[in-house]
């Protein structure tokens, strides 16, 4: 199998980065909103993540990237708890809280090690700039910024993983969807990729109940990316 994989994609959200953490250390530095529950914050924020992009999905909106997206849907929670202490240059700021994201611990080692033998590109629903400033951020060695900005869908439509493939020059069976979400990894699949599932089971924190193992039968599934490239040779 190694031999006939040339590129690792990853889902970046959850799978590279601890975005729940991160995101409620942001909200609890913000002058204003000492007081709010800062896990519950960013639980309702990301909550907000999937149907604003399937508005865009189904076409019931033009094309938006995910940071016009991750902004209205801030703006939302603000009105929603009756914020309205905080200006909106603290609101803008807040809002790149997810260009801020820190890695999980085996995240930058096993990255640099399965990029000595692949090339590893993101594969993620964040637009260009916010992943590549998370990248310098967090250290984060990609060789390639893919996914939904550049092919213009968001996943799990098809588009989304077959254009991917296609900007490197590869055929879908030569790229492999890293991720730590089974519905990520079953359209993956479905579009001809080869799969990898690492487990994240505390991305929704201590109490998560779903994506905790591997629902399907993936070509490989690993705790963390220092296992997974270990079984990938690396």
């Amino acid at each position: 199998m190694q031999n006939s994989i040339n590129a690792l994609m990853f889902d970046v959200f959850g799978t590279v980065v601890d975005w729940r953490t991160s995101v409620a250390n942001e909200v609890k530095r913000v002058p204003g909103l000492e007081s709010v529950d800062h896990y519950q914050f960013a639980d309702l924020w990301r909550g907000k993540y999937q149907p604003a992009m399937e508005r865009i999905r189904s076409g019931a909106r033009p094309w938006a990237k995910l940071d016009d997206l991750h902004l209205e849907n801030l703006i939302e929670i603000l009105s929603e708890m009756g914020v309205e202490t905080l200006t909106e240059a603290q609101i803008h700021d807040l809002n790149r809280a997810w260009h801020r994201l820190e890695p999980w611990p085996d995240s930058v080692e096993g990255l640099c090690r399965l990029k000595e033998r692949y090339i590893i590109a993101t594969l993620s629903n964040g637009n260009v700039s916010l992943i590549v400033n998370m990248a310098k951020y967090a250290g984060l060695p990609w060789d390639m910024v893919l996914g939904a900005e550049v092919v213009k869908h968001y996943k799990p439509q098809p588009e989304a993983y077959l254009k991917s493939a296609e900007m490197l020059d590869l055929q879908p069976q030569q790229c492999m969807l890293v991720a730590a979400h089974n519905s990520d990894l079953v359209a993956a699949s479905q579009c001809g990729f080869r799969t990898a599932f690492v487990a994240r089971p505390t991305e929704y924190g201590p109490d998560q109940n779903f994506d905790t193992v591997a629902s399907n039968d993936y070509d490989v599934v690993a705790k963390d990316f220092l296992e997974l490239a270990g079984q990938l040779g690396c």
